[in-house]
């Protein structure tokens, strides 16, 4: 895969791919993790005298131009960040955006309008799509992938343009790389995974991949409810995938014939609705009341889910324990947050939600030892899926 070290971008209009889709309230970014996770690249090749074009989308506009799907709140965040004014085109491959790209000088940078505002971008139709990715490649030059968490889509800027142009792999996309092949190829032990979040559908293929690789598998959030009740355990109103039942008995049968060890929640806080001032009592995992539903592991799990980590080598984390946003129920996903940054294992936590939970509880981000930007696409890559993204700038 190349590098930025093996472009010559002096003088040269670059577009980036970056991934900037970000959490807003209004015009305000809540979460500016992955803005700041663009930046050592641009900061590169600013440095390095080119004229760089940063693409990038943000929510689902569904190919129609949506104002609440602006990146103009995302331009001007990034310019504080680079330290200089970011030119905002307000289209993807219109007027604005060859006026905007035309004026700039070496060492300038400007933003496109959101990319999912084109139909192209994420047409399943090759011919559509190709179509826009060509007049997206005709802003710049050279090309560099550097929106990890975009790569296991087959989108026009993700997928199409880098076949048309010059092409490397940005500083985030190598580093995300690095580390996701030292979680499959070689991974210190013992190597332990924690899985969270709310459906076990989304994680299936992981699961089965990972029951290969690990050494011990810590299962919480509204995913371990499933889990309880393909064991036979009454879960009351906790949310349920009863599609999925045969599935993870499946998981089960194979976790206890490959010796790995899979940890389900003892207790979990059982709350009366599904809120964050919700009237609520810690209650064994196996005896949920029937008109309760459980909103974060117990204090003896997350003693537990501890001492399953404190020897830990290698840990991959993805999904919160509970409700975390509501302050009642975040105190699982924190305290598996701290026992990682407590540890002595090379620890990555798997993009998207643990990473949000990670700074909405304030937590240190250097606890950690990477931090991913792409949830979806750890998790595609950990299952031994190809990504689209990945494959366009290997060739």
């Amino acid at each position: 895969m190349r590098t930025l070290d093996d472009l010559d971008v002096k003088g040269r209009r670059v577009l980036v791919r970056a991934d900037l889709n970000v959490p807003l309230d209004g015009e305000t970014i809540t979460d500016d993790g992955r803005i700041r996770a663009s930046v050592p690249t641009i900061s590169t090749l600013l440095e390095r005298g080119a004229k760089v074009v940063v693409c990038a989308h943000l929510g689902r506009p569904k190919g129609k131009v949506n104002p609440e799907y602006s990146l103009a709140p995302v331009a001007a965040r990034l310019g504080e960040l680079l330290g200089q004014d970011v030119a905002f085109a307000s289209d993807v491959v219109g007027d604005s955006a060859r006026s905007t790209v035309e004026a700039l000088q070496d060492g300038q940078v400007a933003l496109l309008e959101n990319l999912r505002y084109e139909p192209g971008e994420e047409s399943k139709d090759d011919a559509v799509r190709g179509e826009f990715a060509a007049r997206l490649a005709g802003l710049a030059e050279l090309y560099v992938g550097d929106g990890f968490g975009a790569v296991h889509r087959r989108h026009a800027s993700v997928y199409d343009v880098p076949r048309l142009l010059p092409h490397a792999a940005g500083g985030l996309v190598v580093a995300e790389v690095e580390v996701l092949r030292k979680l499959t190829e070689s991974p210190e032990r013992p190597y332990v995974v924690v899985l969270g979040g709310a459906k076990v559908s989304d994680k299936l293929g992981v699961i089965a991949n990972l029951l290969t690789k690990v050494d011990r598998l810590l299962i919480g959030g509204g995913m371990a409810y499933t889990f309880l009740k393909a064991q036979g355990h009454e879960v009351g109103r906790s949310l349920l995938q009863e599609d999925q039942l045969d599935q993870v008995r499946g998981f089960l049968d194979e976790a206890a014939r490959r010796g790995v060890e899979l940890v389900l929640p003892v207790d979990v806080l059982a709350a009366v609705a599904f809120a964050a001032e919700a009237e609520h009592d810690v209650v064994e995992a196996t005896a949920i009341p029937a008109d309760r539903e459980g909103l974060d592991i117990g204090p003896k799990t997350r003693e537990l889910f501890a001492a399953k980590l404190a020897d830990a080598r290698t840990v991959f984390w993805n999904g919160p324990m509970g409700v975390f946003e509501f302050e009642a129920f975040s105190g699982g996903t924190r305290a598996v947050a701290e026992a990682l940054i407590a540890g002595d294992a090379f620890t990555v936590v798997g993009g998207g939600d643990s990473a949000a939970a990670v700074r909405k509880l304030e937590l240190s981000e250097d606890g950690f030892s990477h931090i991913s930007t792409g949830g979806g696409a750890s998790l595609e890559y950990l299952e031994g899926k190809t990504l689209p993204g990945l494959a366009a700038l290997e060739d």
